[in-house]
């Protein structure tokens, strides 16, 4: 390696070990392994870079992003999203402390777009199963299991629900209110006969809750003695469990959960919204 090479490594890992104050070890690696992979490719492309004043977004940025593009095996976006978020960090955080280093190396355009993955709905028969095995166990998390099975609803939402969650709307017709959750609005999820069943036992197996359990959970359809948090986690457990005894073909998860979408929701919903 010559000189300006080991130059150029010594002020990448300086501004690196003042990042560690603060970044896990593991992070830190991941910066230091990034500086390395760009430093390499300064040295071998253009060796007459001796400075960071001279770096110039095109070519030498430019082209690091065409590598990273065009290398066998093929980098995936998330690991080029994560070496350039790191890589502009460090130029940005030197840039800040010396004037002749140019900003804006890197710039939003350069990030390719995320992948996005959208949960698989349960199978029809993997769903029949399920629900099958959370209407034969009686107790409060299949029935709330059960309920956000239903209509649709988050997990995280259905441990909000108030007491009066169940509304009427209009002659024959309820809705399930959900307060403010994910979507950043409370709202009204049509209520069918099952649902509104649902909500009966939930409040039945709520007055046999303990007056510790009742304490912690005033206002709340669900009862709990403990954080949100926790009471989220032992839902997910319940569910695994009822997936696992109902020998279910794949894993279910709170989000494939509510994914599934309802017909007998939909056939609710229709009418509200055409005719409510």
């Amino acid at each position: 390696m010559n000189r300006h090479g080991t130059q150029l490594e010594r002020i990448f890992e300086t501004q690196i070990q003042t990042l560690a104050l603060s970044l896990r070890p593991g992070t830190v690696k991941a910066y230091r392994c990034t500086a390395h992979r760009f430093l390499a490719y300064l040295r071998a492309t253009f060796p007459q870079v001796r400075r960071l004043s001279q770096l110039r977004r095109d070519p030498h940025l430019v082209g690091w992003f065409r590598l990273m593009c065009e290398q066998q095996p093929p980098l995936c976006s998330i690991s080029r999203i994560h070496r350039l978020v790191r890589l502009r960090r460090l130029l940005e955080d030197l840039a800040a402390e010396d004037d002749c280093i140019p900003h804006g190396l890197i710039q939003r355009e350069d990030f390719p777009p995320q992948p996005r993955y959208l949960p698989r709905p349960l199978s029809v028969d993997d769903d029949r199963l399920l629900q099958q095995e959370l209407r034969g166990t009686d107790n409060l998390f299949c029935n709330a299991l059960l309920l956000t099975r239903i209509t649709g609803i988050r997990i995280g939402e259905c441990i909000n629900l108030p007491l009066d969650c169940l509304r009427q709307v209009a002659t024959d017709q309820w809705a399930l209110y959900v307060p403010l959750g994910k979507l950043h609005t409370d709202r009204l999820v049509p209520a069918d006969p099952e649902v509104r069943r649902i909500v009966a036992r939930l409040l039945a197996l709520r007055a046999l809750a303990s007056p510790a359990q009742l304490a912690k959970s005033q206002g709340f359809l669900l009862p709990r003695s403990c954080r949100p948090h926790t009471f989220y986690k032992c839902l997910r457990q319940a569910l695994t469990k009822a997936a696992k005894r109902a020998n279910c073909s794949t894993r279910v998860t709170p989000h494939r959960l509510s994914y599934v979408v309802s017909f007998i929701m939909l056939r609710v919903f229709l009418p509200l919204r055409l005719f409510g």
